[in-house]
């Protein structure tokens, strides 16, 4: 098994990404991440010094669970994947505001686009850690943290679905006016790497592209104990 992220990150067929985000408004990328990095990145979870903000997610009624937003600098495996997925990433992005005939354009350099975030009062790291044991769930929402935001954004699986936890599969919604919402149920595998949209994506019809509003959570852990890494490329204003 390939333990260089860098080289995982490379053998990514894009051609495919870029089909299934445009059609599904997601893509998972298999393996990303070796069974060794997946146990580091859980063992880190008892570490306070390398986060800035812990979130019980009763208290605020997003559900049932605990996450933890990392602090800079990120540990060196999700500094390299958020940079190096972004201009690949960007391109799409770009695509995206071009059908939908809007204005908003994403720099390819990821350094551009953090600085952008910082000159707007966004300089807090977003990337999080997200614990969940039996009963625990987190609903539908959308990841926006200011006026800025990245219309892509990654999910990293760091347990085996029906061997570490049951239930806790990931949700996809999305919805147009005047129509009914569609869910899509999702479980990738542990090390596998889920790419999907923030809060849209584009969709054709025979009058030209419309948006589709999108949303993600995850249902009900019904034994077990289930971590994923979050890797979102804006940052916070708090």
């Amino acid at each position: 098994m390939i333990n260089n992220i860098e080289d995982q990150l490379k053998s990514i067929g894009w051609q495919l990404v870029i089909e299934n985000m445009n059609n599904k408004g997601f893509a998972v990328c298999k393996n990303i991440i070796n069974a060794k990095q997946c146990q580091d990145l859980i063992d880190c979870y008892s570490n306070p010094l390398i986060y800035r903000k812990v979130v019980v997610m009763a208290r605020h009624k997003f559900g049932l669970g605990e996450y933890k937003y990392y602090s800079y600098p990120l540990p060196q495996i999700l500094q390299t994947i958020r940079e190096h997925l972004y201009y690949n990433l960007s391109n799409i992005a770009n695509n995206w505001m071009q059908m939908l005939n809007i204005e908003t354009r994403f720099s390819e350099s990821f350094e551009d686009f953090q600085h952008l975030c910082r000159i707007n009062s966004q300089n807090k790291p977003t990337p999080l850690i997200l614990k969940y044991g039996k009963g625990g769930y987190n609903t539908l929402h959308q990841d926006i943290y200011g006026a800025i935001f990245f219309p892509i954004q990654v999910a990293i699986f760091l347990n085996e679905p029906e061997k570490d936890y049951t239930g806790g599969e990931f949700i996809l919604t999305e919805a147009t006016s005047r129509a009914q919402s569609k869910a899509m149920v999702l479980k990738p595998n542990k090390g596998d790497m889920l790419i999907f949209t923030t809060n849209f994506r584009p969709a054709k019809s025979i009058k030209g592209y419309y948006r589709v509003n999108m949303k993600h959570g995850i249902s009900e852990v019904t034994s077990g104990e289930r971590h994923v890494v979050g890797i979102i490329f804006h940052d916070a204003i708090s």
